[in-house]
């Protein structure tokens, strides 16, 4: 994104907006200053931009116009930092209304083409339950072609193995590069197919995906083994090594961000991938695969296929010439997984599954920023997110304050149409998790819960459902225990310090967790019991290419991201030469 904007941008865009949007262009962190004629609007800290009047104006317009700007930026407060953490807020470029699908077969051995078996599904627009396009439904004979493809390009002697890891690094930021000059045309493409509003996905999604795939291409040659002092008269020393044909299966929550988390890893360290891309949002990953032929990585390094998870998946999951399988998705689906891979070849396995994180609220806390990012922890991509703080523990004395605050927001929070700009929540991805949904704030209702707000779709069409709010939860009903997926918020009081870690913990997932507070030793303490996989102290979901991601318990195994990533894509070989004398001339 330039970071440059003349007196005619900002004419144009802000008159459109209304004044919640703005939060895009302005934050709260602005200062003025008067510089050689010209005025300029500035953001510090990261991402930081300028908005700069390059044309002299009267003192009076500027002075006109900066007022309106700081309204505007005072009005920011903290409602995105869920995305402000991974990029720059600058201006939101137009979205395309109407994308064209340019992909819609299995992508094998670099080439497309149709299911062996001709069948073909349709995927679904949840805006309006339409069909946007239908595309190919891959089964055991599609799987067979991918693995063979993906086996022999990773034969030794192959371009592939043949290539420097510096080269590899090279393809995958090319990669990135691609999908940058057609950022625009993919956050298009996933808000249609998947429901979040385009500003999340061009801003959000986007960012981190672009940012993955450059982590990574860095990292492709910095795999680096050791030499060790051991016994004796040998020389000895470790080499990372790919671990071969990767399978991989992702969901339809974050279908982007998902493919990059794993496509990323697995080629920076040499490895070849079949990947089954969720049904119900397969357009986005599609138009990857058309990017990674455009970038030259060799036939058959990356296949992409779409089908059913009882079908491709499982035939994935099962297939005998695939050496590593990495999954997210439920606990459910995780198990089966990982069971089938240990009744064939005891593939390697990683799990991203599913959460039921706590947020912890102390009443020392500041509460304006609890109440924002606990919000925003439950409600985020609407509640369809592995890591959403769907459990709120709110310290008494200040939890009627909280629960208050807590519904203005959720009744603030703009729904409707994803692609205009100021949509802060779309709808669910399609009918079958938006009846779950209903299901579980039917329970809660049952079990006694306080429904403070939501409950109940919106408009007569789409998958769209209100922000909900349950007051006075109780740790035994259904709504404290599962995962709901969607945008529910179950608030809950406390009391007292060993009783909050007692039923925080109190749960089969361990994927994370965030705490609130100003005293720095409870906060040190805390991230020490809390049983999960990441901990957030005064912030919620923020997750950067550079940190491992992973959950306790129930909420799988494995890490993604990081370094810890790229090495559950390596296997670690130990060599040991014999040598004649140690140290001796």
């Amino acid at each position: 994104m330039p970071s440059i904007f003349t007196i005619a941008h900002i004419i144009h865009y802000l008159p459109l907006l209304p004044p919640a949007s703005t939060k895009y262009y302005i934050t709260h962190c602005t200062h003025y200053s008067h510089r050689l004629g010209k005025r300029k609007l500035e953001r510090t800290g990261e991402g930081e931009y300028c908005i700069r009047f390059l044309k002299l104006l009267s003192a009076p317009i500027i002075k006109s116009l900066e007022n309106m700007l700081c309204s505007k930026a005072q009005h920011y407060n903290s409602t995105l930092r869920y995305l402000s953490a991974s990029y720059s807020v600058a201006a939101i470029p137009k979205p395309l209304l109407k994308p064209d699908v340019f992909y819609n077969k299995l992508f094998i051995n670099n080439e497309w083409r149709n299911a062996t078996s001709g069948k073909i599904f349709p995927t679904i627009d949840p805006s309006t339950g339409g069909v946007i396009t239908h595309v190919a439904e891959a089964n055991k004979d599609d799987v067979d072609l991918a693995v063979k493809a993906a086996k022999e390009a990773f034969q030794l002697g192959s371009p592939w193995r043949c290539m420097d890891a510096s080269q590899r690094g090279q393809l995958l930021n090319c990669l990135a590069d691609l999908i940058e000059r057609d950022r625009v045309y993919l956050a298009s493409l996933e808000t249609l197919d998947n429901g979040k509003p385009f500003a999340a996905s061009y801003a959000g999604d986007l960012d981190q995906v672009i940012k993955v795939y450059r982590y990574y291409s860095g990292f492709a040659d910095k795999l680096h083994g050791k030499t060790i002092p051991m016994d004796g008269n040998y020389f000895c020393y470790t080499r990372h090594e790919p671990v071969g044909v990767c399978g991989q299966i992702i969901p339809w929550n974050f279908p982007l961000v998902m493919q990059g988390w794993k496509l990323a890893p697995a080629l920076a360290a040499g490895n070849t991938v079949v990947m089954k891309v969720a049904e119900q949002t397969p357009l986005s990953a599609l138009y990857i695969a058309s990017l990674i032929k455009e970038a030259g990585f060799p036939p058959g390094v990356v296949n992409i296929l779409t089908g059913y998870g009882p079908t491709a998946g499982a035939a994935i999951a099962r297939h005998k010439d695939i050496d590593k399988i990495a999954f997210t998705g439920s606990t459910e689906v995780g198990r089966l997984i990982q069971q089938a891979a240990g009744e064939t070849n005891l593939k390697r396995v990683t799990l991203e599954l599913g959460g039921k994180s706590p947020c912890i609220i102390f009443a020392d806390a500041d509460l304006e920023l609890a109440v924002d990012q606990c919000h925003e922890a439950a409600f985020f991509n609407m509640g369809q997110c592995c890591s959403a703080g769907s459990r709120t523990f709110v310290e008494d004395s200040i939890y009627s304050a909280f629960v208050e605050r807590s519904i203005e927001k959720a009744n603030e929070r703009k729904i409707g149409n994803p692609f205009m700009i100021d949509t802060k929540h779309g709808p669910q991805v399609d009918k079958d998790q938006f009846d779950k949904i209903f299901s579980y704030i039917k329970s809660g209702k049952r079990d006694g819960a306080k429904l403070m707000c939501g409950g109940e779709r919106y408009g007569d069409y789409g998958f769209f459902i209100k922000p909900t709010i349950f007051a006075d939860v109780q740790d035994n009903m259904t709504i404290a225990r599962e995962e709901i997926f969607g945008p529910v918020q179950s608030v809950f009081k406390f009391q007292n310090t060993k009783e909050v870690i007692k039923r925080a913990n109190n749960t089969r997932y361990g994927l994370a967790a965030g705490l609130f507070t100003n005293d720095l030793d409870k906060a040190m303490y805390f991230t020490q019991t809390l049983q999960a996989g990441t901990v957030w102290v005064n912030t919620f979901n923020i997750v950067s290419s550079q940190t491992p991601f992973g959950g306790f318990k129930e909420s799988g195994n494995g890490r993604e991201l990081g370094e810890e990533g790229i090495k559950q894509y390596t296997e670690v070989k130990t060599v040991t030469i014999k040598i004649p004398h140690k140290n001796v001339f």
